[in-house]
């Protein structure tokens, strides 16, 4: 038994395990909570005109946080990027609680991101490398269900500290739980190995993720400038920007989806970004278009939390019973959940909370089956490229996308309401397009199996 534990909580595993759930659990808490607290930020800051960069900043520090650490684990292994990672993130987290001014704010959200990333992307290796093939869907379960606990406590919580006290508490508030996690954590990272890889010294990487970073920026601040011209324009320069450092960091074939690993990518990118996209802007149709308060919106929301917390534990059980041998299937059959789920809130007229909460039980089930088993599977087929390349790929798939598709959501609601339409119309065209991301995805994951 000791030889092959089936526990991820095993004597072997259990601190390392611990402390990636702990770890997880900061950096979902630490996101979901600024979400809440933001308003409050920047209105004590004096700094509403910048509300939009407490998150973009975010995003695009994370983007370089995730693919150029990536290289750097799979020349040097993942201990010092780690350790980087956690003492940037909590540099991070101090200056935003001590922040007097909205730039001092920002620029602590861009060491976050940075640490954030590449915190992530450390995880992911961790993962690979520590954990075997029969345990990996089990702790990718557990990852899951770390980063979607907070979802369902995380802005309420945030929201009740920032009204008793103030929104400075909630980034001191999780110093503590990082804490713990570096302790549990560091001493099973030093032990592993990485076997180095072909290649550069990570130079190229580093300047492809920066050109990645400032055409997404350009492209986002395009979008929020939309219908007027020079919106359009910058999103075309962003686009341009972006096309070709996405071609050259993401494996080869991933914006054909083409077969094996490129199908992975592009199905896990595609499937995660509907999600989460469909859940921000289902919240704004509760509230503003069915005249729901926003803590039974919170609460709607939640469900699809918990139904994706229970099938994620269900599906490391499920993995050894079949011994992996349906992972490929579970996850086109999540995907194909996810597309009924989000179809369930398409037609925002008829969506009561009964088809809410209905919609959101079938869309957690979804990815619960497909965002665990797709890192799996991913690792599974890593190559000569090594696991920090794939687990940069994963955290990249999981962050970026999701960042650009709610980007795009807000844009396409600001040119349906300059053309005259409602927000409920809106809303309509939003959750359409999120159903068009799914079919994508869908397509993608029946190329998953690699070529022969």
């Amino acid at each position: 038994m000791s030889s092959n534990p089936q526990s991820i909580f095993s004597p072997r595993y259990f601190a390392l395990s611990i402390g990636i759930i702990l770890s997880v659990m900061a950096v979902g808490f630490e996101g979901l909570s600024v979400t809440t607290i933001a308003p409050s930020i920047a209105g004590d800051l004096n700094g509403l005109d910048l509300f939009g960069w407490i998150f973009s900043t975010y995003l695009l520090a994370q983007i370089i946080g995730t693919l150029v650490v990536g290289r750097i684990i799979d020349r040097r292994g993942p201990a010092a990027p780690f350790t980087f990672a956690l003492l940037l993130f909590i540099v991070g987290l101090i200056a935003a609680a001590t922040a007097g001014d909205m730039y001092t704010m920002i620029a602590s959200r861009a060491m976050q991101g940075l640490g954030a990333g590449a915190m992530m992307t450390c995880v992911y290796t961790a993962i690979s490398l520590s954990y075997p093939d029969e345990l990996r869907a089990k702790i990718l379960g557990a990852f899951g269900t770390a980063y979607v606990l907070p979802s369902m406590l995380g802005p309420y919580v945030a929201g009740l500290i920032a009204d008793q006290w103030s929104w400075r508490f909630v980034f001191w508030g999780i110093l503590p739980i990082l804490i713990v996690s570096a302790l549990l954590s560091l001493p099973a990272f030093r032990k592993l190995k990485t076997e180095r890889t072909q290649g550069d010294n990570g130079a190229t990487a580093t300047w492809l993720a920066l050109l990645l970073t400032i055409g997404t920026g350009i492209f986002l601040v395009g979008l929020s400038m939309l219908p007027i011209i020079t919106g359009f324009v910058l999103v075309i320069i962003g686009l341009v920007l972006m096309v070709y450092p996405l071609r050259k960091l993401l494996p080869k074939g991933t914006l054909a989806f083409r077969k094996g690993m490129p199908a992975i990518l592009a199905t896990r990118g595609l499937f995660f970004a509907a999600y989460t996209s469909t859940q921000n802007f289902l919240v704004l149709a509760l509230i503003d278009v069915k005249g729901i308060t926003p803590s039974q919106a919170g609460l709607i929301v939640a469900s699809a939390a918990l139904s994706w917390c229970v099938i994620a534990y269900l599906q490391g059980r499920w993995d050894s019973a079949d011994q992996g041998r349906g992972r490929h299937t579970r996850i086109i059959l999540g995907v194909l959940l996810l597309a009924f789920g989000i179809a369930f809130v398409f037609w925002v007229p008829v969506v009561t909370v009964a088809v809410a909460v209905i919609g959101q039980i079938i869309a957690g089930i979804g990815i619960g089956l497909a965002h665990p088993i797709s890192g799996v599977v991913a690792f599974s087929q890593t190559g000569e490229e090594g696991v920090g390349k794939t687990s940069a790929n994963l955290q990249f798939a999981d962050s970026f996308t999701p960042g650009v598709v709610i980007g795009i959501g807000g844009s396409i609601l600001v040119v349906c309401q300059s053309a005259g339409m409602s927000l409920q119309s809106g809303l309509i065209v939003t959750m359409g397009f999120h159903l068009l991301l799914i079919v994508m995805s869908l397509f993608a994951s029946t190329r998953i199996t690699p070529a022969n």
